[in-house]
């Protein structure tokens, strides 16, 4: 990377900045009055009622949706006005003590240098400042008020307006602001909100926090401590809940095709003809009505078998719901599980190290670690960068090749479980899951996997982040055993006979991109047993399948095994 601007673009910075520098203060500006200057009845990001038991919350795992419903809008019709706010930089860096002047310090010395190696220097000293600036920013995202260029400091890595270019802006200003669609997909302030508000627990570390002995704890402590505890109890009972609920409303529903398909044929049973030389008697049953007999007596037999997993699956509901309405009861006495913490700082600050270690691992070693948003380094189309909305539409087009790619196995049952995905405003490539299910609830939980929003391809960016969640999902799933069952064992025993050495996951996402990217298109890029293990383990749509059927004798001969397999008795 040139660590040196280009000339014209140097000089448009430079004269931006002394507009935007010269008479900025930082000391002397009342937090106050920007609150009160600041807002006005067009500032869409208001405060919305979260329902965590609503049927739109994002926290709540539906699993009767089946996919994304298609986006109808990227961006918004009417730009937002935030960006041509003249006071935006001044807002942006108000009230954040020492941090904010640091930043200043040093973002004025690399915009106006005209030395490379100078400007090599303010460059990595930007990044510690700016995540020192951010590690006090991120407390207040919960703030219904925070300002919207400190909100969209933190979203966007937009700290001056003028390093956009005239159409980035333009572009940017028309973002949605709001959680439109009501998914998962989360920005880095909405992000901190919920986990501040405690609607989202801790991403995992491997780092394991001593818990304090009973003995030196306050009084508070130990009833946040029991609160706590209480909650993870209420996240496994939830899983548990929600899928013996799911299992007994798909025996409801099979006992309710059943029950239909018996009245239909017992209709046709009971219908005759008159006999037309005879009235008003009627004809005996006909050969076709005989047969319905034996058609009868299967269903009946079914229905029976039906019936009995039915009441096995409301007996698990009712001890489910009890177990569930016990911890409920337990909370609400101890003080209500929504008022635990209406703004927990502790949870915000481990959670901002998180993040920060999430960012650079967007990046990579290598990278650009570059926090701020810059024309110098966004390189991105309207439709790669990575807002909500666009990030939306590339799972939907992953899910429609890959239809199992958010499906987690509970009793041989498939639940479509979307994870959390956090929006990293970062110039990286590469998404991944930090996490495939939380620890005390792996039935319903949704994982978190981390997408950069500036990548050079965001749909790699993303395929990146499925395929790594695809690995540890399966490998979860196998346990002990990922080297020797599922796809990760498949594998593993493949790279194992190739004799390749390497990072055995890396391997797999590489591979899965091509199967996304090529292998759906019919372009053949893989190992012929990789393509196989694939194939069986992460089938394409029917539709797609008789397709590629008919661009190769490959996918032929893959239909025609599957077709095999579904005949033999241990498909």
């Amino acid at each position: 990377m040139n660590d040196e601007l280009d000339p014209e673009i140097a000089k448009l910075l430079a004269n931006a900045e002394n507009d935007a520098m010269e008479e900025i203060d930082l000391d002397n500006i009342e937090d106050e009055s920007i609150h009160t200057s600041f807002f006005s009845k067009e500032s869409v990001f208001q405060e919305k009622k979260d329902n965590n038991s609503g049927p739109k919350s994002i926290h709540r795992v539906d699993l009767s949706v089946k996919g994304f419903v298609p986006i109808d809008q990227l961006v918004s019709d009417v730009p937002y006005s935030h960006f041509n706010d003249t006071s935006y930089y001044k807002v942006a860096l108000t009230g954040e003590n020492n941090s904010s002047q640091r930043v200043h310090q040093i973002m004025s010395k690399y915009l106006t240098t005209k030395d490379p190696k100078d400007r090599a220097v303010f460059r990595q000293q930007i990044v510690t400042a700016y995540w020192e600036l951010l590690r006090g920013m991120v407390g207040k995202a919960g703030n219904v008020n925070l300002p919207m260029p400190k909100r969209m400091l933190i979203r966007f890595g937009v700290l001056l307006p003028s390093l956009f270019k005239t159409e980035q802006k333009e572009f940017f200003s028309k973002i949605f602001i709001d959680n439109n669609p009501q998914e998962p997909i989360l920005y880095m302030d909405e992000w901190f909100k919920e986990i501040s508000s405690g609607r989202m627990t801790n991403s995992m570390t491997d780092e394991k926090r001593q818990p304090k002995r009973m003995a030196n704890m306050t009084a508070e402590e130990v009833n946040l401590a029991e609160q706590s505890r209480l909650m993870q109890l209420q996240s496994k009972n939830s899983g548990k809940l929600q899928s013996s609920e799911n299992i007994l409303n798909m025996k409801e529903n099979e006992r309710s095709m059943l029950e239909l398909e018996l009245k239909n044929r017992i209709e046709t049973l009971c219908e005759h003809n008159k006999i037309l030389d005879l009235p008003p008697h009627t004809e005996p049953l006909t050969e076709m009505q005989r047969r319905v007999f034996s058609e009868i007596t299967d269903h009946l037999h079914k229905l029976s078998k039906v019936d009995k997993e039915l009441t096995k699956a409301l007996s698990e509901y009712r001890e489910a719901k009890g177990a569930y309405d016990s911890v409920k009861y337990k909370l609400e006495e101890n003080g209500s599980s929504n008022q635990i913490q209406t703004n927990d700082t502790e949870a915000v600050r481990i959670e901002y190290e998180t993040v920060r270690q999430m960012a650079k691992m967007t990046v990579g070693r290598r990278g650009n670690q570059f926090p701020i948003f810059t024309r110098e380094f966004y390189h991105c189309t309207e439709k790669g960068t990575g807002t909500r909305e666009n990030v939306i539409e590339v799972l939907r087009w992953i899910e429609s090749i890959d239809p199992g790619c958010f499906h987690r196995i509970h009793k041989n049952i498939p639940n479509r479980i979307v994870p959390y995905v956090l929006l990293v405003p970062t110039y990286g490539d590469r998404g991944f899951c930090w996490e495939p299910f939380d620890r005390y609830n792996r039935v319903t939980s949704r994982g978190r996997i981390v997408i950069p929003m500036y990548p050079k391809d965001l749909r790699i960016a993303v395929l990146t982040a499925i395929a790594d969640l695809r690995w540890q999902v399966a490998k979860e799933k196998a346990s002990y055993y990922w080297m020797e069952e599922g796809i990760t064992g498949q594998y593993y025993q493949h790279i194992e006979q190739l004799k390749l050495k390497g990072d055995l996951k890396e391997f797999f996402i590489e591979d899965y991109i091509l199967w996304m990217t090529k292998e759906s298109e019919g372009v053949q890029r893989l190992d012929k047993d990789v393509r196989g293990i694939f194939w069986r383990n992460m089938p394409f749509p029917k539709e797609r399948k008789e397709e590629l059927r008919k661009r190769s004798l490959v996918y032929d001969e893959l239909c025609k095994k599957d077709l095999n397999r579904e005949m033999s008795d241990g498909y």
